[in-house]
């Protein structure tokens, strides 16, 4: 971090010069002397300042400048600083400015030009000012900064995606001072958010994923154009299969489109895994499995979206949105499933807006002693309910079933039982939702009876169903009726292998239609829906992958 900063800002050259010199001379090893030759490039210095997240201690301006006067520039100035000492150079004859200084912007001092000597007249006002501000100094900043609106669709998506790449960062709402300096400093007004400031400055307006991705140190493009293998999607399942690929020596990338862990990774705490008796966060697992990967060689690429897989001989190429691609021996799909969209009149206005699908963490702290609505009956619904608890007046889960006995693990149902802030709603469903500029109020009906009754809410996170993500392999791989990846046995029809097989033997367990194009963890047909079995599969798919090879 660099030395805080004290800028002179004078269009007499002369002065502005002998200003810094005695400056620098006295606190130059301490501090950043910054030197400006008119106020408007003053602030153009500040508004850097501003956005590396850097320090002002004191601000130095003449007074009698043209376009700009000294006042005008400290009265902008304490936008951006307002805790910087202020100091007005002036004349004899400009002491009225002196006194409107004080009035105007609470200026710290004035000087009177000249200073000679400056041990008699400048120093020890300085010193003054110095010791003042290092009490109540501004903070440096080194981490990210997000701003944005409370109720903004495109400010939680960023926030959600650094929280879920576990990129700390410092969210500031958008009407407040510092988030209006910060925008300020960067010249965007509020309806220009979401604003991500780098902590070297850089701002990123309303960025995208992968314009967002390099600037917080998730790296996008491949070191090579071809590997031994090449895993899509960082859940379970893709980190197994990139553990094991890479530790036995096999060239792996992993490519994630949003971030590692996936469903996984959102759950808040996961207690049934083998070998964490007192359970582990999704986050905490996921993170520990990157790092895992990473240590082994395996590249990692994030903010990736594949949209095309080819054969082409014994290789297999990848293709991404952005028209570029990579290639391989063999491939793994570990693209795990998404939350399907709940289908009731209002909700998908309200996306990101109230209505979020998955945990969403980061709402959790904006829902204290407030009602939280949970749609879904299997165990992220019950994590999840299990984790608002902490937080929120009241946890409300709507299930369609009467009970939660035949889609939730027995473990999660005691704890839910046991917290008096979880209602279980049984057979209720949402048939609308309202409100202006979020979501306000939720109607809900009573399946066995129709009844119907409003719920007031700002909060509803909806946990229904999985739908694999495996459009982009239509007519590559065979699928079953619901999109899932058909692997091994599953391909045989009638002891006839898949159209188009072209090897003489059987596809491997988890191989898919595409032979060295193997499915493991949720992608596939019939898996078992456990994180252990998506690691197990991954593992297992690299010994397949080992035996795929050893006979091309």
């Amino acid at each position: 971090m660099a030395n805080p900063a004290i800028l002179t800002v004078d269009d007499d050259p002369a002065v502005s010069r002998a200003v810094s010199r005695d400056l620098r001379r006295r606190y130059g090893d301490r501090y950043r002397v910054v030197r400006a030759d008119s106020g408007e490039s003053a602030l153009e210095a500040l508004r850097e300042i501003k956005l590396r997240g850097e320090q002002v201690a004191v601000l130095v301006a003449d007074y009698r400048m043209p376009q700009m006067n000294g006042i005008q520039f400290l009265e902008a100035a304490m936008d951006l600083f307002p805790l910087a000492r202020r100091i007005l150079l002036t004349a004899y004859a400009d002491t009225e400015a002196a006194i409107d200084a004080i009035n105007l912007v609470d200026v710290d001092h004035y000087l009177l030009k000249p200073w000679n000597p400056p041990e008699e007249k400048l120093y020890p006002v300085i010193d003054a000012l110095l010791d003042a501000w290092i009490a109540t100094p501004d903070r440096p900043v080194t981490e990210i900064r997000v701003v944005g609106h409370r109720w903004s669709a495109e400010s939680y998506a960023v926030r959600d995606f650094l929280a879920r790449n576990l990129v700390s960062y410092r969210w500031l709402l958008a009407d407040d001072p510092e988030g209006r300096r910060l925008l300020t400093a960067a010249g965007l007004t509020e309806n220009d958010v979401p604003l991500v400031v780098t902590p070297d400055g850089k701002s990123l307006v309303q960025p995208s994923e992968i314009d967002l991705a390099p600037h917080v140190g998730l790296t996008t493009t491949p070191a090579s154009d071809f590997y031994d293998l090449v895993v899509v999607g960082a859940g379970p399942a893709g980190l197994g299969a990139a553990v094991y690929g890479a530790s036995e020596g096999l060239r792996t990338v992993l490519i994630e489109q949003r971030a590692t862990g996936g469903q996984a990774g959102q759950s808040s705490r996961i207690e049934n895994y083998l070998g964490f008796p007192d359970g582990v966060s999704g986050a905490q697992l996921t993170e520990r499995a990157r790092r895992q990967a990473l240590k082994f060689g395996t590249e990692l690429l994030s903010a990736r979206e594949a949209v095309a897989l080819e054969a082409g001989g014994s290789t297999r190429v990848l293709r991404f949105d952005d028209g570029t691609s990579i290639a391989a021996h063999t491939v793994v799909l570990a693209t795990g499933v998404s939350y399907r969209m709940l289908q009731a009149p209002g909700l998908a206005g309200f996306t990101g807006r109230g209505v979020f699908y998955g945990s969403a963490s980061t709402e959790a702290p904006s829902c204290l002693d407030q009602d939280v609505y949970i749609v879904g009956g299997a165990n992220s619904a019950g994590q999840a309910a299990v984790y608002f608890s902490r937080y929120a007046a009241r946890v409300h889960l709507l299930i369609r079933g009467d009970n939660l006995e035949r889609s939730m693990s027995s473990y999660l149902i005691k704890q839910i039982a046991s917290h008096p802030t979880i209602q279980v709603h049984p057979n209720t469903e949402i048939c609308q939702a309202e409100g202006d500029e979020h979501l306000e109020r939720l109607t809900l009906r009573d399946t066995r009876t129709g009844q119907i009754r409003t719920a007031d809410t700002t909060w509803c996170f909806i946990f229904i169903g999985a739908e694999p993500r495996t459009a982009w392999l239509d007519s590559v791989v065979e699928r079953d009726d619901h999109g899932f990846v058909l692997t091994g046995p599953d391909l045989l029809s009638g002891g006839q292998r898949p159209a188009g097989w072209t090897l003489p033997r059987d596809p491997y367990h988890l191989e898919s239609s595409m032979p060295g194009v193997f499915a493991a963890g949720d992608v596939r047909s019939e898996s078992v829906k456990r994180v252990a079995s998506a690691v197990g599969e991954g593992a297992m798919a690299v010994s397949l992958i080992h035996r795929y090879l050893e006979a091309q």
